[in-house]
């Protein structure tokens, strides 16, 4: 896969259009590329001076441990995210990083990131938005979490996944590829496992969405999406803000 078809170049370019000096750039930022397997993780919650990662193949989670041993699911992470950017900045790791499934990574040090972004501004424009489209779903997802019904609350993430997979290139209005399991999706959406298993046979069997062997289906993605009420605004535009 050439840097300008990469799942990270896909989403930027969603905000910045990328000239060829952006590419090399880019180009450069994948070069130390690691292999993770799954349910080993590989940013922990306290660790300081560890690199930033764009994830270029495989889902991972970002998760929160509570003091009694339980965890909070934050969100989910999928190819062309970053991994710890944050975290990177605060030089202190504020949560975990688990691979769901083996997953590629371009490990970026702090330095040579903030290098990228002196000699490409627009570069560095474009991870801003992107990062504060990413800040938008954590809105998002505490209102779902508050005022969300659990049927209303699982259909806009999976719409939301939807969308954020399509941007790059991975997913499409039909469905996409999924590999979570109920247990994981409960644990995001503040659900249990049986409870999360009720629902999307509710979905299902209202024709609205199918969720089996790994596969999302939207059976009826106009009926979902007025049923989520869900306005991807905060996902998706009509093109490159900066040209």
């Amino acid at each position: 896969m050439t840097i300008v078809n990469s799942p990270f170049a896909r989403k930027l370019a969603a905000f910045v259009t990328l000239s060829d000096s952006d590419l090399t750039v880019l180009s450069d930022l994948y070069r130390r590329r690691r292999v993770f397997p799954a349910g080993r993780d590989l940013m922990h919650q306290g660790q300081t001076s560890h690199p930033v990662y764009i994830l270029a193949d495989g889902w991972a989670c970002s998760y929160k441990l509570l003091p009694g041993g339980t965890r909070q699911i934050v969100d989910f992470q999928i190819p062309g995210d970053f991994l710890g950017l944050r975290s990177v900045l605060f030089r202190t790791a504020d949560h975990n990083i688990e691979p769901i499934t083996r997953v590629e990574a371009s490990e970026v040090m702090a330095h040579d990131l903030l290098d990228a972004f002196a000699r490409t501004p627009r570069l560095a424009t474009a991870v801003l938005w992107a990062a504060s489209r990413d800040e938008a779903m954590v809105v998002e997802h505490l209102v779902g979490l508050g005022r969300r019904n659990a049927v209303e609350r699982t259909a806009h993430f999976l719409l939301e996944m939807g969308a954020r997979l399509k941007l790059v290139g991975i997913g499409s209005k039909a469905g996409f590829a999924c590999p979570l399991s109920q247990y994981l999706l409960a644990d995001a959406l503040g659900l249990s496992a049986v409870h999360i298993n009720r629902v999307l046979r509710e979905l299902r069997e209202d024709g609205l969405l199918t969720f089996q062997h790994g596969q999302v289906v939207f059976d009826d993605l106009a009926g979902l999406v007025k049923l989520a009420d869900f306005d991807a605004a905060y996902l998706d535009h009509d093109g490159p803000l900066l040209r």
